[in-house]
């Protein structure tokens, strides 16, 4: 029995849907374990090209795909993402964790209206509802997968949830009237067309370990959008670290062994917030448009900069990431020089600890590392078939996080990868 989790290390987009591909073909189960659409997972074999966003990754391989109870689920992307692969001749096998929560309309409202609220301090959400229904879920005012395979009990709920979410629409001055009886047929139709895939799933997932079955936790987003470990408030509102994984798949921790950091080449981030490696210049714009750093969820551009390995190094260190996948090694070819980032200088400190407060990262100056550029990197097999420089980059990197790297990816193919 293998278990594996895959998590990012930065601020997400770091390649996890193409990694999770390549290990799920020894996988017997992939779960999604938190997160909802506001992740966008993108996979290329050959000249298809699959972006998912609630769906994990290992469906496109024939795998069992398991939704978590930590997920939160959008009942009408979920369906159209089953429709858009059914076209492609995918038939995902699919199971939903009855826990797993529901956005609902009224979340997608109120996300929206509380970034319009917020102004210039805005958080910079997908504007998708999750933060809404995490809340929700916290507040003990939430709606469950399982509750939607219930009409009764779906009308019971949103009748003492659907006053509290008209006045707080009616604060933020949106003229909606959230009409219970239209919203209960609707989720309820949604449960109907999913009955079949709502399950216990942890208990599903607990006798598939003693049966010594391979499971693979796909991560979404990355530590550093971590509700607590990241760049609060400038973070998504769930548990990306490993411990998220127990908790949003309902396993015990001691099974979680073999975490995998999936680390990008250089850095970026989508949305508002500090990032202290971030460039302005025409290397910034290179890393843009060579890297097709645009989001797979909201298509905006993703700011882009020179790798931080101090944000790195807390991601390792908060989920014991026992080896890492290289990302994206390719988007570096032929740049002249390429830093990394190994320390902060903050009020006049030199520091190598990543900031509990954002407005501290956001005054924290890089203190860089230069390296010789290369040129090509996407016809390599192995790693002594990388550059020389490019070798040089990569044995830093395992050396100063003290992780081995075990994985590089140098392009969106499947085989454009190879182990250390």
């Amino acid at each position: 029995m293998a278990v594996q989790v895959v998590l990012g290390t930065q601020w997400g987009d770091e390649g996890k849907g193409k990694i999770v591909d390549y290990l799920s073909k020894n996988a017997d189960y992939v779960v999604r374990f938190q997160g909802g659409n506001n992740a966008g997972h993108t996979i290329k074999i050959k000249n298809d090209v699959y972006k998912l966003h609630i769906i994990p990754s290992g469906v496109i391989s024939g795998k069992i795909g398991v939704i978590g109870n930590g997920c939160v689920i959008d009942p009408e992307i979920l369906s159209d993402e089953i429709k858009q692969l059914k076209q492609k001749k995918i038939h995902p096998n699919l199971l939903i964790s009855n826990r797993a929560h529901i956005i609902m309309p009224y979340h997608k409202l109120l996300d929206g209206a509380e970034e319009k609220y917020l102004a210039q301090g805005k958080i910079g959400t997908t504007k998708r509802g999750i933060g809404p229904c995490y809340s929700d879920k916290i507040a003990r005012n939430g709606i469950r997968a399982g509750d939607l395979l219930s009409k009764e009990k779906l009308i019971k709920k949103l009748e003492r949830i659907l006053p509290i979410k008209q006045q707080l629409l009616k604060i933020y001055g949106i003229d909606h009237v959230l009409d219970k009886n239209m919203i209960a047929n609707t989720y309820h139709a949604y449960g109907k067309k999913f009955k079949d895939f709502i399950t216990d799933t942890h208990d599903l997932l607990q006798d598939a370990i003693i049966d010594g079955k391979n499971i693979l936790f796909e991560g979404a987003q990355g530590a550093m959008l971590d509700v607590d470990y990241g760049t609060y408030p400038y973070a998504t509102s769930s548990h990306v670290i490993a411990g998220g994984a127990a908790i949003g798949a309902g396993v015990p921790p001691k099974v979680l062994s073999d975490l995998v950091g999936i680390v990008k080449a250089y850095t970026t981030r989508v949305g508002e917030g500090p990032m202290p490696t971030e460039l302005h210049d025409t290397v910034g714009q290179y890393l843009q448009k060579n890297g097709h750093e645009f989001g797979t969820t909201t298509s905006r551009p993703r700011r882009c900069g020179w790798l931080d390995l101090v944000v790195v190094r807390h991601a390792c260190r908060l989920s014991g990431i026992s080896k890492i996948a290289l990302t994206k090694l390719d988007v570096l070819d032929g740049i002249d020089t390429v830093k990394i980032c190994v320390g902060y200088e903050m009020k006049n400190k030199m520091i190598d600890i990543f900031p509990f407060d954002s407005d501290d990262v956001a005054l924290c100056k890089p203190i860089y590392k230069e390296f010789k550029g290369w040129d090509k990197t996407t016809k390599a097999a192995s790693f002594t078939d990388l550059p020389q420089q490019a070798q040089e980059y990569i044995l830093f990197i395992q050396e100063y996080l003290k992780t081995p790297i075990w994985l590089v990816s140098f392009g969106p193919e499947r085989n454009q990868t190879f182990m250390v």
